[in-house]
């Protein structure tokens, strides 16, 4: 066991944990901090998705001992209200059907408008290519990423 000092959701915290332990169950399971969800556990569907410093980034192959200074963010730090652009466009749009990918989804669009607010419909895909959503919805989540753009401007 190693201890680790981390910076998530603008707070330091401090864990003591495997070093090989991926960034996951470090959220998970030793900080309560569960809407990142274990979707695949090979970084390929996109349910456990951070931002770290800003990137998207697939928590479950990403160890505690990689992430050094680094700034993580997950989705229960991304607003404290639920009111940020990206989170009230899914809502009017009604993307969730299940919800189990929505946090890496969401995750993954906020970090897209954070680099690019305006982006193209090309651009959205690209971003959003590689998070699963077993429901079907990347029509409506398309539809909330370019709304929640819209909405930044």
């Amino acid at each position: 066991m190693a201890n680790f000092n981390l910076n998530i959701n603008g707070k330091a915290v401090s864990v003591d944990v495997e070093p090989s332990t991926p960034l996951l169950w470090v959220l998970r399971d030793h900080l309560n901090l569960v809407g990142t969800k274990y979707g695949c556990g090979i970084a390929q569907c996109g349910a456990c998705t951070v931002h770290l410093d800003g990137t998207a980034t697939r928590s479950c192959m990403l160890t505690v001992s990689m992430v050094g200074k680094s700034e993580i963010t997950t989705i229960e730090g991304l607003s404290e209200n639920g009111d940020h652009p990206v989170q009230k466009a899914w809502l009017e749009v009604d993307v969730p059907q299940c919800g189990y990918c929505q946090a890496g989804q969401i995750m993954t669009a906020s970090a897209l408008l954070q680099k690019n607010p305006n982006p193209t419909d090309e651009e959205i895909e690209m971003a959003m290519n590689g998070n699963i959503c077993r429901c079907g919805t990347y029509l409506r989540i398309k539809r909330a990423v370019k709304l929640a753009s819209e909405s930044n401007a």
